[in-house]
């Protein structure tokens, strides 16, 4: 008895991912996870250095003709962007009454305003195609706060106003807009700190350890995913339940 043929397995196409600050850290495990996935993908860094399979293109989020250029270079090199992960951010620590003008000029201008011009140019290909997906890279601090951060946190806490704004203006476009906030995740950033910072810090984590990147970068591939596909205007955290509630 000859068996019966196997039905041809669906075909899933590659996207256009385009995800801002992957040359290191979770912009880098974001990066790879698509990769991994079979998408085509493009990574912005001001300097290089994008994983190998990806589309290394050099951009300042903070000049607008930068990020124009850089769309203009991954369309032409990949197609229209389908999935935009606006990563790349910048920390200027300090407290409010030594925090200078510029401080908190240069943070918000790369992790908010940066956010907005990706977002704003990443739309119009959308539109067009009529799907798409924005994730915006968010943290802990935006909701909860940190000694020190004022400006880190007010620049994080605004791409939940952004996401959520997005999501009412394009959802009738099957474009959704969502943010993942992470806690403490094992990266350079986190590296410097000393061994009893980093005790104490794991102290108030409820699961008692930082995040590897790539847990990180499974909530992000699976908002772009089409199981995710119902959700819009979403906060996902992935800190080990340092800010629930928030």
């Amino acid at each position: 008895m000859s068996e019966s043929p196997q039905q041809p397995q669906p075909e899933t196409q590659p996207r256009v991912v385009l995800v801002t600050g992957g040359n290191r850290g979770i912009g880098r495990a974001i990066a790879e996870a698509f990769l991994a996935q079979g998408d085509k993908v493009a990574v912005t860094t001001r300097s290089g250095g994008a994983p190998e399979g990806a589309l290394d293109v050099t951009c300042d989020v903070t000049d607008p003709a930068a990020v124009d250029a850089a769309f203009a270079t991954v369309e032409a090199e990949l197609g229209p962007v389908e999935v935009l992960v606006a990563n790349a951010g910048i920390t200027a620590d300090t407290l409010v009454l030594r925090m200078s003008d510029d401080d908190w000029s240069r943070v918000i201008d790369t992790n908010l305003t940066g956010s907005f011009r990706l977002a704003k140019r990443a739309a119009k290909g959308m539109l067009r195609l009529r799907r798409g997906r924005i994730i915006f890279i968010s943290s802990v601090v935006g909701l909860l706060g940190s000694p020190g951060q004022v400006n880190y946190a007010a620049s994080k806490a605004g791409l939940v106003g952004m996401a959520r704004s997005l999501a009412r203006e394009l959802g009738s476009r099957s474009i959704t807009a969502n943010v993942v906030a992470p806690g403490y995740v094992d990266t350079d950033m986190t590296a410097v700190l000393t061994d009893d910072q980093k005790a104490a810090i794991r102290t108030q984590v409820p699961l008692g350890r930082y995040a590897d990147p790539a847990e990180v970068a499974s909530a992000v591939t699976w908002l772009a995913g089409d199981g995710a596909g119902y959700v819009t205007g979403a906060v996902i955290p992935v800190d080990g339940g340092l800010g629930m509630g928030h």
